[in-house]
């Protein structure tokens, strides 16, 4: 049994928020209205908050052995997806994946680049390939379009066939064009449970098959998120005091929030934060713009706009207390420097950015992860679903649709159909 105590947790820090308790638990009332929202069971698109605990044990089994046989049967395995569908399972493969213990992960159809997929293909050539297409409705056109060059490219190697062998569909689990796909060509497939959206979807199907194909170890993943996944008294809950500091910093006129990651395996995860935000938060003239930087490289790009620029921003800082390598600084190198480990040195760029910008004023909110490991990655994730989603209904927006969305791929039909 792993230890609940707060030490084994993601936890929160508001001390350089520039917000007081006081100020912050004002919010209280109006979150534990959202908080019984999430919890009830007939509120749309909440599937994701018990299922953690509540996963079909059978259909985890089946993801985990269909992972395995997908390992063994191939070297390149090719995530096609957009958004939700892919950006959640490419955090983690980033972040956690032992490189060169298993197949080659791609990803297809996250943009429509005919250079980016000619590329694709090419270094494809010679390697012996499995395909997961990953889009719940399945008229996605990114998705699409890389799902049909792929196949060809299946189709002439192993003939149409063997290539359905090594097709692997995500999809609604009733309806759409992919799910007919897949029963019609008897593809392997797994559904995208009905009530839970994209962008909430990593711990599914969605992104538990990729990550398990990578070789991470899903069941640990799930076990963090179910470590923090029950309610808890506003005094302990970081997920709802992050929620109620976001809000009021926005109420401020901070109306860009920065994430910040200070290790570079963690830059996917920062980009599924700005889908997770961005697309929840952002609608009815409403919501904080998502931005990330990773430390210290945008230091030497942003860090004077950071410090002494149009100060409508806060930062979110992604502090990994015990990164899983390190280095000791060569004697070569500077005598200040020489001897050191390359995170002390890292930690001493994070604490000295800190404190230059609480000078200046910044308020800054710190988000600590005891280590990069699958387990404390499924209490990420969860974490922040919990908090954005609280977030929302603090702002007055339902987190869990994106009708503006739609309205570029109208545009896009119309400009399509004239061609």
């Amino acid at each position: 049994m792993r230890d609940s105590s707060a030490a084994n947790r993601v936890r929160i820090d508001l001390g350089g928020s520039l917000l007081s308790f006081v100020q912050i638990e004002s919010m209280k009332s109006h979150l534990a209205a959202g908080q019984q929202r999430l919890e009830s069971p007939g509120e749309d698109f909440t599937g994701w908050v018990r299922l953690p605990k509540e996963f079909n044990k059978q259909e985890l089994r089946r993801i985990k052995e269909t992972a395995e046989a997908i390992r063994h049967k191939c070297d390149a395995f090719v995530v096609i997806g957009i958004g939700g569908s892919y950006l959640g399972a490419r955090a983690a493969i980033e972040m956690l994946a032992d490189k060169g213990a298993g197949p080659a992960v791609y990803y297809a159809g996250h943009n429509v680049s005919g250079t980016y997929h000619a590329k694709l293909l090419e270094e494809l050539q010679g390697k012996d390939v499995c395909i997961c297409v990953i889009s719940k409705s399945g008229t996605t056109i990114e998705s699409n379009i890389a799902f049909a060059l792929l196949k060809d490219l299946l189709a002439e190697k192993y003939g149409k066939e063997k290539a359905a062998e090594r097709i692997y569909a995500i999809t609604d689990p009733k309806s759409g064009t992919l799910r007919q796909e897949a029963e019609r060509e008897g593809y392997e497939s797994f559904a995208v449970p009905e009530n839970i959206g994209g962008r909430y979807s990593v711990l599914t199907p969605v992104g538990l098959l990729p990550i398990s194909v990578a070789g991470i170890d899903i069941d640990a993943m799930l076990s963090g998120a179910a470590e923090i996944s029950d309610p808890l008294p506003f005094e302990e809950d970081g997920a709802a005091q992050y929620a109620a500091a976001r809000n009021l910093l926005f109420s401020m006129g901070k109306v860009i929030e920065i994430f910040e990651i200070c290790e570079p395996g963690m830059e996917y995860f920062s980009e599924w934060l700005k889908q997770l935000f961005g697309e929840s938060e952002g609608k009815q003239g409403k919501g904080i713009f998502p931005a990330s930087l990773q430390l210290s490289t945008d230091l030497h790009s942003l860090g004077q706009f950071l410090q002494e620029g149009n100060q409508i921003f806060f930062e979110t800082i992604l502090n990994v207390e015990s990164p899983p390598r390190d280095m000791v600084v060569p004697e070569s190198a500077d005598e200040s420097l020489a001897g050191l480990s390359m995170n002390q040195v890292n930690r001493a760029v994070v604490l000295g950015m800190m404190a230059a910008h609480q000078k200046a004023g910044i308020p800054m909110i710190r988000v600590d992860v005891p280590a990069m490991t699958p387990y404390y990655f499924g209490q990420l994730v969860y974490f922040f679903e919990r908090a954005c989603t609280l977030s929302g209904y603090l702002a007055g927006v339902n987190p869990f649709d994106q009708p503006g969305v739609e309205k570029y791929k109208a545009e896009m039909r119309k400009i399509l159909s004239k061609l």
